[in-house]
């Protein structure tokens, strides 16, 4: 049997309009010291000499031995195989208290004492306006190169990828209980019903909501407007004023979908395939006019001292047989296509079965209705952000 990771949320929530506005500034063009020119991003890379590097990750993301949490076995065998010691640390809880801890280094070009770390791409979009990020050798990197899924390919604030690699992808759709709803849902419009009213629960940050409220409105999130954002804050606020909303959430939604408080809201992926080994009656679905496909992602920060042993890394994840054990564990979406075809040769049943678990591996109908959202730019986060934030009470 397969380990079961705890649901945590890989997605921050804004949580105060300071906070926001701060960042907004700092994105902004109006800070110029801010930014790093290209030739300032670098430093000589020691890997050659010194086999090593640091990598900062969220908890619990990646494997671990069932006997043995302090154990990760594909981190280990690139150790082995490599003779690369990866120092990878689990400090990563908040991707804006994340940035707030490593920002006052890289705007004065100050190493992080960081080779690697993980963030989602809403924030790594900050990372690449800033110049805080090197670009990558993908003559170091065949198997990004051969096996990156052709959906995460290239995001509008990164186009080829080059500074940026998927880590693990998700979907937010909508996740609900049919056993206790009796019946299915279909559309994002489905969530104003009026046998919902009071059983529904949004997500907080603002990062996280906005696109797939978009799409149920019809709009490609890959080039939204800001009349679009207002149109889906106007449509929220009306169902606040009726109840129609019981609250809004980080990732305790999940606790409200299993007590049956609440029978509807907007979920995340991961989370929901670790619900269902519990309780099969909870259901995701990504709505007929599409959903959101996001991704944490693996940068190289501006002077890191082991630029190609982080490289090699990243690379080594994205072997179909690393991809697959690691999928195997954390049960997000897997960036790495070609592991599906590794797990569904596994002799474990219960591996196998993942293969064709379509929130790891979607399927051909599924991937249709999957895009990936513009980012906002730091010209509209300060207004974007304080309008939400009223809305949601934070």
């Amino acid at each position: 049997m397969l380990p079961r990771r705890s649901a945590l949320s890989r997605r921050s929530l804004l949580t105060a309009l300071g906070g926001t506005a701060a960042l907004g500034a700092l994105a902004g063009c109006g800070v110029p010291a801010a930014y790093v020119e290209p030739g300032d991003r670098a430093v000589t890379d020691v890997s050659a000499t010194d086999k090593k590097l640091t990598w900062a990750n969220w908890p619990l993301y990646i494997d671990t031995d069932d006997d043995n949490p302090n154990k990760r076995p594909t981190l280990e065998a690139f150790e082995k195989r490599t003779g690369i010691s990866v120092d990878y640390v689990e400090e990563i809880n908040d991707n804006d208290e994340f940035f707030g801890k490593i920002s006052p280094a890289l705007m004065n070009h100050q190493s992080t004492g960081r080779d690697l770390i993980v963030i989602s791409d809403w924030m790594c979009a900050r990372f690449v306006r800033l110049g805080w990020v090197q670009r990558m050798d993908r003559a170091h990197q065949p198997n990004v190169a051969k096996y990156l899924d052709p959906l995460l390919r290239s995001p509008a604030f990164d186009p080829g990828r080059r500074c940026t690699v998927p880590w693990q992808s998700g979907i937010t759709g909508i996740a609900y209980n049919r056993r206790k709803l009796g019946r299915e849902i279909r559309h994002v419009s489905d969530l104003w019903a009026s046998d919902l009213k009071g059983r529904v629960t949004l997500l907080s940050g603002l990062d996280e909501s906005f696109a797939l409220l978009m799409q149920g409105n019809g709009v490609d999130i890959t080039q939204w407007t800001a009349a679009d954002f207002h149109r889906v804050c106007d449509q929220v606020e009306r169902e606040v004023h009726r109840g129609q909303i019981r609250r809004f959430t980080g990732n305790d939604y999940t606790k409200d979908l299993v007590s049956g408080d609440v029978l509807a809201c907007q979920a995340y992926s991961g989370d929901v395939i670790q619900l269902q080994a519990d309780n099969p009656d909870i259901r995701f679905v990504v709505p007929e006019e599409g959903a959101e496909l996001w991704s944490d992602s693996l940068m190289i920060p501006n002077r890191a001292r082991h630029k190609t042993n982080a490289e090699r890394l990243i690379d080594y994840y994205y072997d179909p047989e690393v991809a697959a054990e690691l999928a195997a564990w954390v049960n997000y979406v897997c960036p790495v296509p070609a592991a599906r075809e590794v797990l569904a040769a596994s002799k474990d049943k219960d591996t196998a079965a993942l293969a064709d678990n379509p929130l790891i591996f979607p399927d051909t109908t599924m991937r249709k209705r999957l895009a990936i959202a513009r980012d906002i730019t730091s010209t509209e986060r300060v207004e974007f952000a304080k309008r939400w934030n009223k809305i949601v009470g934070l």
